[in-house]
């Protein structure tokens, strides 16, 4: 299952893209279409790609060698889909796109979506504009937003070109900051941009075994590390997030492991946040994954069903778990680094770091002034 072959760059699992006629004749399909040099069909608007046999999610590792080019006919900028039983961050999702060419076995894509092919939009012009649009509509709200939602960051962006894009708007922008999560080390297009602190370059890590095992067609640890070392060089704000963290053997060392090497490589005072969050899935999550992958032994251990109807770790072994890899970040990490949860309650924060978010503002207050240097 495990190619020793480097995927820095996952895009190059990529075959064959895929046009909806509409959008052929756009400037912006053009350059994707030079700069990734693949065989490419034209189809009618709203038809499925053709060449993708079989059903969804069987299907699922053939669909990600297609990529589909079309519009996004739907809002391209929304709240994140928290759910109000657990703190949330409160940060806006931008939808650049669905499905990813990375294979993680915890991937709650496999449950979320039911297209087995990659999707980028490509109406970029409408994509801005709503941006701007939802920041004239509210003047004094300070927006985070993040584009990893539905897809990584980015694993595409060697042919989509869309972080200069977008980074380069954002550094005209005052009330917003974007954060770009990768499980990739795609950054060539991050270089020389004027960026003005207004996107931070955000990586998820796990424990050594994790990342090994369960994460397939990523970049490694020491390849993501060394893009986001090359990325604090070049003046970005940096981001991690342990999420999700697995319960496993030998889960002490390994994410010991990686946050030792995490803090040898990179400059601790240019990471303004770290988000925590243990492994939680749908029901249909644990069917589909363990069909694809049947080697994997993370979803057999004890779970119990949260309010928000996922399966979570009991709560004991949660809080065993945040506190060991909590208290190893903070040895590291700098007195302006906020460390959070990702989607937990008041009483696992009391318990793991001492306070609740209400006590100093809210996990969105936190995080904005983090990102803003303190104010």
């Amino acid at each position: 299952m495990i190619s020793e072959k480097s995927w820095k760059d996952p895009s190059l699992y990529l075959n064959e893209i895929h046009v909806e006629e509409s959008c052929i004749k756009l400037d912006y399909t053009r350059e994707i279409l030079k700069r990734a040099d693949l065989p490419f069909t034209v189809i009618p608007d709203r038809a499925d790609p053709e060449g993708i046999i079989g059903e969804y999610p069987a299907n699922l590792m053939q669909g990600k060698h297609h990529l589909l080019l079309c519009r996004n006919r739907g809002h391209f900028f929304k709240p994140c889909p928290g759910t109000k039983e657990y703190r949330c961050c409160d940060y806006q999702v931008l939808n650049t796109g669905m499905g990813c060419p990375m294979d993680c076995v915890y991937c709650i894509l496999q449950a979320y979506l039911n297209k087995p092919w990659l999707t980028f939009f490509v109406n970029r012009d409408d994509l801005l504009c709503e941006m701007k649009k939802a920041f004239r509509a509210e003047p004094d709200r300070f927006f985070r937003i993040g584009t990893g939602e539905f897809t990584d960051s980015m694993a595409l962006d060697r042919i989509t070109g869309l972080s200069k894009i977008l980074v380069e708007f954002m550094a005209k922008q005052r009330q917003a900051v974007l954060e770009l999560k990768t499980k990739s080390a795609v950054i060539d297009n991050l270089k020389g941009l004027t960026h003005n602190g207004r996107t931070v370059l955000a990586w998820s890590l796990n424990a050594t075994t994790v990342m090994h095992k369960e994460e397939i067609r990523c970049a490694t640890l020491d390849e993501r590390l060394e893009a986001a070392a090359q990325c604090a060089e070049w003046g970005y704000k940096l981001a991690f997030h342990f999420d999700p963290i697995v319960d496993h053997p030998g889960w002490k060392t390994g994410y010991e492991e990686t946050i030792t090497k995490l803090y040898r490589c990179v400059p601790a005072e240019q990471i303004v946040w770290i988000s925590l969050g243990a492994l939680r899935y749908l029901p249909s999550l644990k069917v589909i994954a363990t069909e694809r992958f049947p080697q994997s032994r993370i979803f057999y251990k004890e779970f119990i069903e949260g309010l928000d109807n996922k399966k979570r770790y009991f709560r004991p072994r949660r809080v065993a778990l945040y506190r060991h890899i909590y208290s190893l970040l903070k040895q590291g990490a700098s007195a302006q680094t906020i460390i959070y949860f990702c989607m937990e309650s008041d009483e696992i924060w009391q318990d793991v770091m001492g306070f609740i978010p209400e006590e100093k503002g809210g996990i969105p207050q936190m995080l904005d002034r983090a990102v803003n240097g303190g104010k």
